[in-house]
């Protein structure tokens, strides 16, 4: 079941509250003894309003009748960053200035607030942004996973009534949305950086620190991958924590308040970057979520294991994201010779054929020159690789013969030293020779095919 927290001392949130009215069926229940000044319930979801600022209410989960999977608090953002909707989770990487408890994080929801993004990016009026704020401010203990979503950012958006609106689908469009992603296994022999701390399951989901307070990264991450974000200390959050060694329990509770195993630091921080992988969480970076996007997490682990890491230049293939778990693959090496030659004639189309058969191959240069070994689900697959190499050399060369051992390309071409020999000299009519064309030495024609010859290449396999 969806709760949403309506404050009445918040303008805005009050009008997202008219606006979640206009667009469900609500029927009115009894509050009990409950903080809530009025309650609601549609299909799938349950509405509270608050006559407190909601900023500091405490365990607000318990006022609601239905027990609760999520929980949004409908707000108002403040700044000078003009129209804006934004989404982000509640606590205090350091004093609470703003609700809360000092040093304390209310239960994340990354899988519902990249939902909910989404949902924002489909309802928002035309001239309105969307993105995601850091972890800031309180409640911190709220019951249930839970986040603010709120209209920005000063009083002409605060009283508009499509920006209420906006909001108000968004969140109800989280109704029967999970909290969280569903748990995968880990592979079962990844090193202690690769595991989950159950040392089983893990989801989907990271911490984020350092960046600004709107995180432009963050939103890249979780709008362009299947990952998403929970808590999020920004350069100003991690300022106010303070060293990350004396605080390594607040680190912990980011990692457990999210239900993550993985994180992304922007910047160079070496001393935060020791306490986390120390706690047994794995600090990654956004090409690793590129890569692993829609690839089984254990079987990308095992690939890396097999292999190279990303970061050493490990790129996923097409079949990865269609593989199991548990699949089976085996280890090749790919022709040296004979992908200099393929990545010489076209380097792109050379990467495309590997990549739509291989589940992983090892690259240079930033991930665009693929090198060095494969792992492919079949010796088929590793066939089919070659085979579209050697169709790939056709275009270049006149004829190409794959053999057991080797592939062998020849090609007819221009030879100077023939022409020499026939007192063409170096000039045009060098040029027309190469081109096709025949020329005139001394009264006497030179036809092309006169000053040409074979090149054989062999590529060993």
């Amino acid at each position: 079941m969806l709760g949403i927290v309506v404050s009445r001392a918040d303008r805005a949130s009050e009008h997202v509250g008219e606006r979640l009215h206009d667009l469900a069926d609500w029927e009115r229940i009894d509050t009990g003894d409950s903080a809530a000044a009025a309650a609601y319930r549609t299909d799938g979801a349950e509405l509270r309003e608050f006559e407190g600022w909601h900023l500091e209410l405490d365990d607000a989960a318990e006022a609601f009748a239905a027990d609760l999977d999520l929980l949004v608090f409908a707000s108002r953002h403040s700044g000078e960053t003009g129209p804006l909707l934004t989404a982000h989770h509640t606590g205090n990487f350091g004093p609470a200035e703003h609700g809360g408890e000092d040093d304390a994080l209310a239960r994340a929801c990354p899988h519902a607030h990249s939902r909910v993004l989404d949902a924002l990016e489909t309802h928002a009026p035309e001239d309105y942004e969307v993105g995601m704020e850091c972890t800031h401010h309180g409640p911190t203990d709220v019951g249930v996973p839970s986040m603010f979503v709120e209209v920005g950012s000063g009083d002409p958006q605060w009283a508009d009534p499509a920006a209420a609106e906006a909001v108000a689908r968004a969140i109800l469009d989280l109704r029967g949305v999970a909290a969280d992603a569903d748990p995968e296994p880990v592979a079962a022999d990844a090193g202690p950086e690769e595991s989950a701390a159950d040392g089983e399951t893990t989801r989907r989901h990271l911490v984020g620190f350092g960046g600004g307070h709107y995180a432009p990264r963050f939103t890249r991450i979780t709008r362009e991958t299947d990952w998403g974000v929970g808590h999020l200390a920004a350069d100003w959050g991690l300022d106010a924590m303070g060293d990350p060694a004396e605080n390594r329990a607040l680190v912990d509770r980011a990692f457990e308040a999210s239900a993550a195993d993985h994180a992304v630091v922007e910047g160079t921080r070496p001393d935060l970057v020791s306490v986390i992988e120390g706690l047994g969480y794995r600090v990654v970076g956004e090409t690793w979520l590129r890569e692993v996007t829609d690839v089984p997490l254990a079987l990308a682990g095992r690939l890396e294991d097999a292999l190279v890491p990303v970061v050493d230049g490990l790129r996923f293939g097409e079949p990865a994201r269609e593989a199991a778990s548990d699949a089976e693959f085996e280890t090749v090496s790919l022709p040296a010779d004979l992908l200099d030659r393929a990545q010489g004639i076209d380097q792109d189309r050379t990467r495309e054929l590997v990549a739509a058969r291989a589940l992983v191959f090892e690259t240079e240069e930033n991930g665009n020159r693929v090198a060095g070994r494969a792992a492919v689900a079949s010796r088929g697959d590793y066939t089919a690789i070659i085979d579209g190499i050697v169709d790939l050399l056709r275009v270049e060369y006149d004829a190409v013969e794959r053999r057991e051992d080797a592939v062998v390309a020849r090609q007819e071409a221009f030879d100077p030293e023939k022409a020499k020999t026939l007192g063409v000299s170096e000039g045009p009519k060098f040029g027309r020779l190469s081109a096709g064309e025949p020329v005139e030495v001394n009264g006497r024609t030179i036809p092309p095919e006169q000053v040409r010859s074979e090149r054989e290449d062999r590529f060993p396999l």
